[in-house]
């Protein structure tokens, strides 16, 4: 890449920018071929891949059954690097092609967006996971879409260019390590003096834990060392009570295909298929 590069007054799309997902990017919306959706015999479908965003929601599902609430699904794998997420159906579901996406068949009601998702799923079993106490309910909205406007510059941003970038370049890796070391320092100075994200386990720790919990222990972009990821010691510390929640355990696994062979569940249909 130049270092000379002198933007043109207006960009087309000439040819794929390469890196690890060039095969599939493009600058317009939309389906690109027909290809319906599986449906399954629960009322709750979620079409989706283990990346942070569709974890958050497994695991709110998983919490939520060992919560004794109703809330039995089908996950179908939607595998981003063949293009699933630009079908037909599932553009249907969600217009804008990212995972997850669910249908919930008992109202016909679809939802995108993994924060909606997550708490369109709490309201529906009688505000599961969200705070009673209205200061630590402002609190948890407040952390939960403090993940969703910050983790891009984690993921589209430090990991794209440290991990996916065809080319290793030191400004854009500089500029984004500074920034998720950054919100990192925020997490490990508030869970100093906090247990949990909002006095109580809640939505804001699983999606914070999707991120910047998997972050910490080692498991994104092969980063941990250069990061320094174990000198936040709250953020470890709080990481790992939640992963040893069962329910983080068998949502972690959910619409996964890499890893240990145990670490992976393509597709859950029902709790049997843990086992």
């Amino acid at each position: 890449m130049a270092d000379d590069y002198i933007p043109p007054k207006v960009w087309t799309w000439a040819q794929p920018s390469g890196g690890a997902f060039a095969s599939i990017n493009r600058p317009i919306a939309g389906a690109t071929h027909d290809r319906e959706l599986p449906v399954g015999q629960h009322p709750l479908q979620l079409y989706s891949l283990a990346t942070p965003n569709g974890v958050k929601v497994t695991i709110l599902l998983e919490e939520l059954l060992d919560a004794g609430h109703r809330a039995d699904y089908d996950a179908w794998l939607i595998d981003i690097n063949k293009g699933d997420q630009f079908g037909s159906g599932f553009v249907a579901v969600n217009p804008n092609s990212k995972i997850p996406a669910l249908m919930d068949r008992a109202t016909s009601q679809r939802v995108f967006e993994s924060a909606s998702i997550m708490l369109y799923l709490a309201e529906k079993f009688g505000g599961a996971f969200i705070p009673r106490d209205p200061g630590r309910r402002t609190e948890m909205f407040s952390w939960l879409f403090w993940q969703m406007g910050s983790a891009p510059f984690v993921g589209g941003g430090f990991g794209h260019f440290y991990a996916y970038a065809p080319t290793k370049q030191e400004y854009p890796i500089n500029r984004y390590a500074m920034e998720t070391k950054r919100q990192l320092d925020v997490l490990n100075q508030h869970l100093a003096v906090h247990e949990w994200m909002a006095g109580e386990y809640s939505l804001a720790d699983i999606a914070i834990y999707a991120w910047y919990g998997n972050l910490v222990l080692g498991r994104a972009y092969n980063a941990a060392e250069f990061l320094d990821v174990a000198s936040y010691t709250h953020v470890l510390a709080w990481a790992q009570r939640i992963d040893a929640r069962p329910a983080v355990i068998r949502g972690r696994k959910v619409n996964r295909t890499w890893g240990e062979p145990q670490e992976q569940l393509p597709e859950r249909h029902s709790a049997a298929d843990f086992t």
